[in-house]
């Protein structure tokens, strides 16, 4: 039998516990999806590849990889305590005001434990 996408018995995009071989009598057969980590390696990949929020240890480094198409959104992050409110527009002109203050480079700085840090990002 070769690999064949369609017996694989889950969603496309989670990674299951198990999935039988082809020895099996059910083979594809994929067993406790979603219970693998998938939700929280699906978070990671699309706040820190796409979205580009990453943690760092000066702070929160923003690096978006957007679509075109897609030109405005808003992000709410908690890290170390503090709650980040990160707005991204592409625009064309790279820029980052964080709390109303023009910030040089991709690093939003640590604010401490309890602040609430509102980040405007251009693209």
């Amino acid at each position: 039998m070769e690999e064949d996408s369609e017996v694989h018995e889950t969603e496309p995009y989670v990674y299951a516990q198990t999935v039988t071989g082809r020895a099996s009598g059910e083979p594809g057969h994929a067993k406790n999806s979603w219970l693998t980590g998938t939700a929280s390696w699906t978070f990671v990949s699309i706040s820190q590849a796409i979205l580009g929020i990453q943690p760092d240890y000066d702070g929160l480094r923003i690096v978006p990889c957007l679509p075109d198409e897609l030109k405005e959104l808003t992000v709410r992050r908690q890290f170390r305590g503090a709650a980040y409110v990160i707005h991204i527009r592409q625009t064309g002109t790279r820029s980052a005001v964080v709390n109303g203050q023009a910030v040089e480079g991709d690093i939003v700085p640590l604010f401490p434990e309890g602040s609430r840090v509102q980040v405007e990002m251009t693209l």
